[in-house]
């Protein structure tokens, strides 16, 4: 989709769908301006639909004319009450509604309401994540009719085209992240993980380390390693790296489970566990890929960014890791298997700890972890978990500007105790009460105590069986948005 500014105003702008912001009251007379241009009342109908511009109200109509097919009114309510979200979701809605339409999309919101950067961007992504859809596994696809070009108009400044910038190569990340995710587990194996990274690194100049069994096997890595015994597929311990042009003051460390399919093991996902879904459960990984993605196409200066991803198969056979049995992580660790279905905390393990060896400034992981999170915030906020206030902070904002839900938990020392094994150092689960508590508190174990280390339960996030906002139903893409925003801050940081 192309996307550009334009100075075109409603009553002068020629397209296939012209998509208006109307406010409560319609303070900027959109709506008579609109009467006036196509020769209708608008007023009477809109009564009848009671449209009055309230927040999330939507009103089309298909128009006899050469210079503009459809006219869409998006309510969003009052102006003093805009935020930047608002943009977001006007911009959502505006795709939606010109869905099986070619030609170009017109949009106007009211930019000054915001800073004009943000919502303009906002509002592009908006619309090209919401026509977003997969077709690869349909053996006939659904014809893809929607317009090919998006006009924000408005009198915008020029210089707000650099603002624009960034809308496709974020965008891109996330689609990468929803293809990953939505794909099936004959289709996305630890290998075609491995293969993601290898064409980013291609593509973008990046760095690619690819550890196989045996380079494991080297590092001690016997945790993430216990994980695949009863898998026929080789695991693959990725490290993609992007380095900037210039000097890098700051170094992070992003960390993605890369669970490609998660039986359960002899703790076998039963009832109510969605086994077939479990495929999304390398949605960390999506994230984490899908965000050097966007970073390697957006060269952030003075960060130089690590990507951790761990990949495995969680199956049943002779091989198998038993529920009881004992594993050594690489850093010496002990491990009680009390639960094989708690594998994703293993893989992670081994990935701290080769985290924690580049000696960056920071660590942040994603993973798809435990049902206990969902319980507790559901299926549009993550949790989040870290001992670093500072930390926490940056990541809380980066998540608000990219518009993802996110939620500080609390890191109870006390839970530990629920960790402790008669005859290792620790098991790999507590109690059920407070279950991501838990989980998070056994991930701190395998992170050096001086490096700022963040956990985020993606586990409610990954997927939407419905959709929501600018998410289609299916694989979200979350977390990319948030990683992205949180890097480029880095890059801020480090050039002042």
């Amino acid at each position: 989709m192309q996307i550009s500014l334009s100075s075109a105003q409603p009553k002068a702008w020629s397209g296939t769908v012209l998509a208006l912001g109307i406010a409560e009251g319609d303070p900027n007379g959109l709506i008579p301006a609109m009467e006036e241009r196509f020769s209708i009342s608008l007023s009477d109908w809109l009564e009848q639909r009671k449209f009055q511009g309230k927040n999330g109200e939507s009103a089309s109509l298909q128009l006899l004319n050469p210079d503009c097919a459809s006219l869409v009114l998006l309510g969003m309510g009052p102006l003093e009450a805009l935020d930047v979200n608002s943009f977001r979701q006007a911009g959502a809605a505006a795709a939606r509604a010109s869905k099986d339409q070619t030609g170009s999309l017109g949009l106007l919101l009211p930019w000054n309401a915001v800073d004009p950067a943000d919502a303009v961007t906002v509002a592009a992504q908006a619309v090209r994540l919401a026509l977003y859809s997969d077709q690869r596994f349909r053996s006939k696809p659904d014809p893809s009719v929607q317009p090919e070009r998006l006009e924000l108009l408005g009198p915008l400044p020029d210089t707000l085209s650099s603002a624009l910038e960034a809308v496709h190569p974020i965008c891109a990340g996330v689609e990468l992240a929803r293809e990953l995710v939505a794909a099936p587990p004959n289709s996305v194996t630890p290998s075609a993980l491995a293969e993601s990274a290898a064409q980013i690194a291609h593509e973008h100049g990046l760095d690619l380390k690819v550890l196989e069994r045996s380079d494991c096997e080297a590092r001690g890595m016997g945790s993430f390693l216990s994980v695949c015994q009863g898998s026929d597929m080789d695991p693959k311990f990725i490290h993609l790296t992007y380095r900037p042009s210039g000097p890098a003051t700051r170094r992070v460390v992003l960390v993605g489970k890369g669970l490609t399919f998660d039986s359960g093991g002899y703790n076998l996902k039963v009832g109510a566990a969605q086994i077939d879904m479990m495929k999304f459960d390398m949605g960390g990984s999506a994230a984490v890929l899908g965000a050097m993605r966007s970073i390697a196409e957006l060269r952030p200066k003075g960060v130089e960014v690590h990507m951790l991803v761990a990949s495995c198969e969680n199956m049943i056979n002779g091989s198998a890791v038993h529920p009881g049995d004992i594993v050594t992580a690489s850093n010496g660790t002990t491990i009680e298997i009390n639960n094989t279905d708690a594998e994703g905390r293993l893989t992670l393990a081994d990935a701290l700890v080769y985290a924690s060896e580049l000696e960056p400034d920071a660590i942040v992981d994603l993973a798809t972890l435990t049902g206990a999170c969902v319980i507790a915030l559901g299926d549009e906020i993550a949790g989040l978990w870290t001992g670093d206030n500072s930390l926490a902070s940056s990541l809380e904002g980066a998540a608000k500007d990219a518009g993802e839900g996110l939620w500080r938990m609390p890191m109870h020392q006390a839970y530990r105790k629920g960790l402790k094994s008669l005859l290792a150092d620790l098991k790999n689960t507590g109690p059920r009460p407070g279950g991501s508590i838990t989980a998070a508190l056994f991930l701190k174990e395998f992170v050096k105590s001086s490096i700022p280390w963040a956990h985020i339960d993606i586990a409610g996030t990954v997927w939407s069986d419905k959709g929501r906002g600018l998410d289609p139903a299916g694989a979200t893409g979350y977390g990319v948005r948030t990683l992205v925003h949180w890097v480029c801050k880095q890059s801020q940081q480090a050039e002042t």
